[in-house]
């Protein structure tokens, strides 16, 4: 609980101290928990978007923002946790005299930030954040560019989460869905995306064969989730064979035991029955 002593300038400090307390603190209980090592690392803008894709930028200009909503920097996720607590001594002089002026009610300018979804990143104010929080303030008010992304930013909480934005952005290169077929293919494991990936792919180079036309990359992945994929999910989804996976993880387990099992790429009842009995001794899932 923060205790006021009158005195803004004893305040400022103390503020600092308390901030500097608790990230101290918060880096050791991650570390008792055996945490992962990113749990109280800012999020880097620019990595973020190298595994989402850029698409576009544009300036929203002035609104106010939840500071909760704030989880990356453009290029000091060294100085401030994850909730923008100082990581060390080196910026408490400038914290102190923005905290200071805040307690006088002098007027600080609005920070900048880049939005990605509903996440922001500091381009400049991560002092004025890291006061902002330390006093117990929800919202501040920020400059905004919006970031338009191939991938959106759903999901992402820390730095390991945009392993599996990364591959599912190569995934899409590869296999360019759109609309609800982008939504509905998701994978849990990112190495996955690799695999399916190659799967369309040859999947499509057997469509150009029976056909003897070829097909682009955009065409053969309309074709896939319309002929193959949604048809295969809907008898899996009839047949109870889903269990605690997502479809797509289903389709490509059910796609690789047909195979292995009879040799064939056709899709039926039988395919299916086939499946679900010769798998059943081993555990199925679900």
């Amino acid at each position: 609980m923060r205790r006021d002593t009158g005195f803004p300038v004893a305040d400022a400090e103390n503020d600092f101290l308390r901030a500097r307390r608790r990230q101290v603190m918060s880096r050791l209980a991650a570390w008792l928990r055996r945490e992962p090592d990113d749990v109280n690392i800012m999020l880097p803008f620019h990595e973020v978007v190298d595994a989402l894709g850029m698409v576009s930028e544009k300036r929203l200009g002035l609104q106010s923002i939840r500071l909760d909503s704030i989880v990356g920097s453009v290029d000091r996720t060294r100085d401030f946790d994850r909730r923008f607590r100082p990581t060390s001594g080196r910026v408490r002089e400038r914290w102190q005299r923005l905290a200071l002026a805040t307690r006088r009610g002098e007027s600080v300018p609005p920070i900048e930030v880049y939005r990605i979804g509903e996440l922001h990143f500091i381009i400049d104010g991560h002092h004025r954040v890291s006061v902002a929080h330390a006093l117990g303030l929800s919202v501040i008010d920020a400059y905004v560019t919006q970031v338009i992304t191939r991938v959106n930013a759903a999901g992402i909480r820390y730095r390991g989460d945009l392993i599996v934005k990364d591959y599912r952005r190569l995934f899409l290169d590869r296999v360019p869905l759109t609309g609800e077929a982008r939504a509905a293919v998701l994978l849990s494991d990112p190495w996955d995306y690799a695999e399916l990936g190659e799967h369309v792919e040859a999947w499509g180079f057997r469509l150009m064969q029976d056909t003897g036309t070829f097909l682009d990359r955009t065409e053969v992945a309309r074709r896939w989730y319309a002929d193959e994929y949604k048809p295969v999910v809907a008898m899996l989804r009839q047949a109870d064979m889903i269990g605690d996976r997502t479809e797509t993880e289903a389709y490509m387990w059910v796609a690789a035991e047909r195979y292995r099992l009879m040799r064939t790429h056709r899709w039926d009842a039988d395919v299916i029955n086939t499946v679900r009995e010769e798998t059943r001794p081993h555990g199925r899932r679900g």
